[in-house]
């Protein structure tokens, strides 16, 4: 809940934060910032508008680079690293945006294929074999591969770009709001897709995300942003125990005992 994370053992540790400092020109955005992630875990990451959830995100996969702080992935220094280690780390993750972020011009396949093509040496068969691979365990038909991605829905643009953040077979998996803007239940087998890539394949997944269903349906822990920094951490059942304001109202409120029922009746079957 509040205060120091649980006890866990330094490897276990993949992404550690501290001391992150975030600012637009006058405007801090995080200031002091802590947060450990723990390898194989689902971390949801929630907060008000404007506290900088996705800045994070992005902070940590090196796509904005903090004012001040100290960024440490699977062991390596992200602010300190040379191209040469931050090109080996980059392939040790992968990232899924908001609206899957694809290339126009190509095809799904194509798509998928794009981290790959850093690979040295990779067929272009096999490379085209894995790009299938990957979007048949993201959950797209076989067909969706040569589809362009003005062809398919909202939905099958997130599993496209889903299918390409595996690309690289990663260890950790970043998404930004994964279930934004899908039907409830497009949204409830987004969710248990990823609670089944986890445990297959082992990954570390960071979610950024509003949806109180995913929270219940699939994340070990989560991180609360407020008052520019992550102000608690703790799993759903410690979350309800708190009893800061904006906390208590996000845990408490009508959508969020709308997801616990539902939980409730998930499990009960």
């Amino acid at each position: 809940m509040t205060g120091p994370a649980p006890q866990r053992s330094e490897k276990d540790v993949v992404i550690r934060l501290r001391g992150i400092r975030n600012q637009f020109g006058s405007h801090v955005v995080h200031d002091g910032l802590d947060l450990d992630v723990y390898r194989g875990e689902i971390l949801g990451v929630v907060g008000g508008s404007g506290t900088g959830k996705s800045v994070l995100l992005r902070s940590i996969a090196g796509l904005i680079r903090p004012a001040a702080g100290e960024i440490e992935v699977l062991g390596t220094d992200v602010r300190s690293a040379s191209e040469e280690e931050r090109t080996a780390l980059e392939r040790r993750w992968g990232v899924m945006f908001q609206d899957g972020a694809l290339f126009s011009s190509l095809n799904v396949r194509e798509n998928v294929e794009v981290p790959m093509r850093g690979v040295a040496g990779l067929d272009p068969a096999l490379r085209r074999a894995m790009a299938d691979l990957k979007i048949s365990l993201s959950g797209l038909p076989w067909l969706a591969g040569d589809k362009f991605p003005s062809e398919l829905s909202g939905g099958m643009r997130k599993r496209a770009g889903l299918a390409r953040a595996l690309a690289l077979d990663p260890e950790i998996v970043f998404l930004d709001e994964p279930t934004a803007g899908l039907d409830p239940i497009g949204a409830a087998d987004f969710d248990t897709l990823i609670r089944q890539l986890s445990d297959t394949m082992g990954l570390t997944v960071f979610l950024v995300t509003h949806d109180l269903d995913t929270l219940h349906a699939i994340c070990d822990r989560i991180a609360v942003l407020a008052e520019k920094k992550v102000l608690v951490t703790g799993t759903m059942d410690e979350m309800l125990e708190v009893d800061h304001p904006w906390v208590h109202d996000y845990f408490h409120g009508p959508r969020a005992r709308a997801a616990l029922t539902a939980k409730d009746m998930k499990d009960a079957r």
